[in-house]
């Protein structure tokens, strides 16, 4: 079990605010991350902690195609982000770079900023402690789950080429 601290978003939510397209122009994953959310909440990218969560609502990561956006994210130390559901391409990009997402329909309207979220990703599961409410989420399948669990697809390659 993991837990961390909520920083809370409303329904689509954009790649163009994740990271704003004007800092599309570095690789650097900590630069990145400075500016992670600055468009929507300037104190996200200053306050938020290694374990920390993301819970938002529908079309999370809607817009571009960027894999820098879950990139930003995983760069500032968001540990997960659980969301109403996620726009296609996120997700697929988040699975890409291990960045752990879970879906569940009313989970971020029964939480707030700065609860304190404890998660089991195997299973899940996902408990608030502040409000005392246990959630069954969508979970990622077993070969999904081991690509997320690696890092993300690079390293679970690598992994497997050199077994």
């Amino acid at each position: 079990m993991s837990q961390g601290k909520v920083w809370k978003y409303a329904d689509n939510v954009d790649t163009d605010v994740i990271i704003p397209a004007r800092y599309l122009n570095t690789a650097s994953h900590e630069e990145l991350a400075k500016h992670c959310m600055e468009d929507i909440d300037e104190t996200f990218a200053k306050e938020v902690k290694e374990s920390d969560i993301i819970v938002a609502g529908e079309n999370f990561g809607c817009g571009s195609s960027r894999e820098h956006a879950p990139i930003a994210i995983k760069a500032s130390g968001i540990s997960l982000v659980i969301a109403k559901s996620f726009a296609r391409i996120f997700y697929r990009n988040a699975i890409n770079i291990g960045l752990p997402i879970l879906e569940h329909p009313t989970l971020s309207d029964e939480c707030s900023k700065n609860d304190t979220i404890e998660f089991d990703l195997t299973n899940g599961i996902v408990r608030n402690l502040t409000t005392g409410k246990q959630y069954e989420c969508t979970k990622f399948p077993d070969e999904i789950q081991k690509l997320v669990n690696a890092g993300g697809l690079i390293n679970y390659t690598r992994e497997k080429l050199n077994k």
